[in-house]
């Protein structure tokens, strides 16, 4: 049984209180390292990345997935599994930020968000397009009677043996919207890592912050999709299989992935941070 509680299970099982004192604890721990070793720099790049890290646990449980019963159309979402189908949304967004990393913050994590969002909601209209064009069956979701958007009904179009079908619009809106997070996530761990190795990689190794760019942005780039992942299957596992998307009971599992995800980057995000000191130190 982990601190945190444990597997979800049917019902929905919030953080135990001992899970919650450890993760700050360790959470705290990690800024103080941070702090000594680096600079008040390296706490806030930090907790950036926690943010990062937080925002694309929590867009996780927004995006659609059904796994490989939703390929036979017997569950609605994408068929594919959680970690494949976040990673696919916030590395698109994380790939669109970098590359316009020089030109700001904002621009930078606003591509990233639109990247992610983007690639999500072209995943769903092709999907959908094969559901209902493809295997001839229409939108129906199997957690609620009535769409919580369009009030469209599920119960009349959906399938005897079946949990549900396709992608209703809740599910695509809150694809879109998870997409964007994880994108929006993704791309501020990138910036965070990429400006402390910039600013301190220069004195440890001797170099000139041209010769280190490279060195910057392949480091950056590599991490963050490391805590990326780590993060995405962090909520799968919270997850546990399929999702619908907001209006899905599992959703509300969220705040025990939110902890996890909080403690796993700021352990991850304190290592990779101090490989920027680590030559001088040694």
């Amino acid at each position: 049984m982990s601190v945190l509680g444990g597997p979800a299970q049917a019902g929905e099982q919030g953080p135990t209180g001992m899970g919650i004192i450890v993760g700050v604890v360790l959470i705290l721990v990690s800024l103080g390292i941070a702090f000594v070793a680096i600079s008040m720099g390296g706490m806030l790049a930090l907790i950036g990345i926690i943010v990062g890290g937080v925002l694309v646990a929590f867009g996780v449980h927004l995006v659609p997935v059904g796994g490989a019963p939703a390929a036979m159309g017997q569950v609605p979402g994408i068929a594919t599994g959680v970690p494949m189908l976040a990673a696919g949304a916030g590395l698109a967004g994380l790939f669109k930020g970098a590359w316009a990393a020089e030109t700001g913050y904002a621009s930078a994590l606003g591509t990233g968000a639109i990247g992610g969002a983007l690639l999500m909601a072209i995943s769903m209209l092709m999907v959908n397009i094969i559901y209902v064009y493809g295997m001839g069956i229409p939108a129906a979701s199997g957690k609620v009677d009535k769409d919580p958007i369009t009030g469209d009904t599920f119960p009349e179009y959906k399938t005897h043996g079946t949990e549900g079908h396709g992608l209703p619009f809740i599910s695509y809106v809150g694809g879109v919207f998870g997409g964007l997070l994880g994108g929006f996530g993704g791309t501020l761990i990138y910036l965070m890592m990429y400006d402390v190795y910039l600013d301190f990689m220069p004195a440890t190794l001797g170099a000139s912050v041209e010769e280190i760019m490279p060195i910057a942005v392949g480091l950056a780039g590599v991490f963050a999709i490391g805590i990326f992942l780590i993060n995405a299957v962090l909520s799968a596992y919270n997850i546990g299989g399929t999702i619908e998307g907001p209006h899905d009971p599992k959703f509300k599992r969220f705040p025990r992935a939110i902890i996890g995800s909080a403690v796993a980057s700021a352990i991850a995000g304190v290592f990779v941070l101090l490989i920027a000191v680590l030559p001088a130190a040694l």
